[in-house]
């Protein structure tokens, strides 16, 4: 009985935490799309800068927020050993980290015209894609900023703060974006370049609020997180930039996977790629639950491995994993049962497209309903990983399984076998199951324990 109100007390502590961290994920994919939306109001060619321009940008930023998931585990580990000042240096570092890598990228952000030439992009896009990206360099680095200190608060169970500043921050993006791109209230119209400098905005609100958040929190001024924060700590920073660039590039692998699965969709015609569009959309928004749950994973398992808690260790994984499977099955449900209500919410009732549309995207969601569970699983199982500071190996294993195996299963199945789009997500659904049994294998035998027995 006492093991069972162990379980349940370590399910309610994933849900406390990863609740609040699914909230804030999807308020942050609500940004991308209220831009996405209100450029499709303003015009066709300012819409095909901002979604291009927005595509190299993401890219860039998801590998620099390695840094901000490696500080998660990080400062879980510290905080629950009572170690205040490996709390502040991995934090710092963090940050530190951050804005060197948001100066590096500006160069290929400033000159991107030429590169998306080089890539056979339409000249008139590409010069205005440019103009965007000029803009938006300066947003990379409070956005990053405003990464760790997510990640920070997270680890010490600050989630709701997380959860509101990103919820405040839509509103405030589609207010700016109102002004900015349409002109309104007397500033000018800017078009796709109102959009950039409205995440500026948006990033640099956000960043304040967080910093000044840190500052003022009685529980938390014991960390002094800003007291001499211009002072290096060389190896702390090492120490950061060792864990997190694997998760740097683990993250990429993935996005990349599903970016290659949009490249081959386009070979089969403009109707297969929409369907494609709208259904990864619809998965990416519940698959942003998942991630909160692995977020929440990888702060309990830090923080049961900060204490030398073996037991503890096991028995919060295992509930994370309780809880995602939950979740994953009710998704499956949704899919099911409600996929062509989902597709439609996409597409205009008078759409002329919209019958044949719309077939091809619930086909794509029967695919999806399968991979649910290998997609909640690899990413459970990354979280769980980080969350024992584990990285490196999972890199290899997340991009051998995507890369070679999945997109080599999505061009057989969808394009020599003649499959089509279903061909295609089914390749996903091989790359994803083989990424999840392999990650998982790879925690539940040993990865856990051997850095557990480490700490102690």
């Amino acid at each position: 009985m006492r093991l069972f109100r162990n379980h349940i007390a370590d399910a309610r502590l994933v849900l406390v935490l990863g609740l609040p961290l699914a909230g804030s994920h999807l308020a942050q994919f609500a940004l991308q799309i209220t831009d996405t939306v209100m450029l499709g109001w303003y015009g066709v060619t300012d819409l095909a800068a901002g979604v291009l321009g927005a595509t190299v940008f993401f890219t860039l930023f998801i590998l620099g927020t390695g840094i901000a998931n490696a500080v998660m585990p990080m400062v879980a580990t510290a905080a629950a050993s009572d170690d205040d000042t490996e709390v502040r240096r991995a934090t710092r570092m963090g940050l530190w980290l951050s804005i060197g890598f948001g100066a590096a990228v500006m160069p290929p952000l400033w000159w991107s015209e030429a590169i998306l030439l080089a890539l056979a992009q339409p000249a008139d896009v590409a010069a205005l894609t440019q103009d965007y990206l000029r803009i938006l360099a300066f947003a990379m680095v409070p956005a990053l900023v405003v990464m760790v200190l997510k990640c920070y608060l997270a680890a010490l169970e600050r989630t709701q703060v997380v959860l509101w500043v990103t919820v405040a921050a839509v509103f405030v993006n589609v207010f700016v974006n109102w002004v900015f791109i349409f002109g309104n209230l007397g500033a000018p119209e800017l078009g796709v370049r109102g959009a950039a400098i409205a995440t500026i905005i948006v990033q640099v609100l956000s960043a304040l609020a967080l910093m000044v958040y840190c500052a003022w929190l009685p529980a938390l001024r014991r960390y002094t997180l800003w007291a001499r924060f211009w002072r290096p700590d060389w190896v702390a920073m090492g120490q950061v930039w060792r864990l997190g660039w694997p998760i740097g590039i683990a993250l990429v692998a993935e996005a990349g996977l599903f970016a290659a699965t949009a490249v081959m969709m386009g070979w089969f015609g403009t109707r297969e790629l929409a369907a494609h569009g709208i259904a990864l959309e619809i998965t990416a928004a519940f698959f942003m639950i998942h991630l909160g749950l692995s977020n929440a994973a990888t702060v309990v398992v830090g923080r049961a491995r900060g204490r030398g808690d073996q037991a503890a260790l096991r028995r919060g994984a295992q509930a994370a994993v309780a809880v995602s499977l939950v979740f994953a099955t009710l998704t499956m449900g949704i899919y099911l049962l409600f996929g062509e209500l989902l597709v439609g919410l996409f597409l205009a009732p008078d759409d002329p497209e919209r019958a044949v549309i719309i077939p091809i995207g619930v086909s794509l969601l029967v695919v999806a309903a399968l991979f649910q569970l290998a997609d909640a699983a690899q990413v459970m199982a990354m979280g769980l990983l980080r969350g024992v500071k584990d990285t490196k190996v999972p890199m290899f294993i997340a991009a051998g399984s995507y890369w070679l195996v999945g997109i080599s299963a999505s061009y057989v199945l969808g394009v020599v076998l003649g499959f089509g789009g279903q061909g295609i997500w089914f390749g996903l659904v091989i790359g994803l199951t083989l990424a999840a049994v392999l990650l998982m294998v790879r925690f539940w035998r040993g990865a856990g324990r051997a850095e557990t027995t480490a700490a102690v």
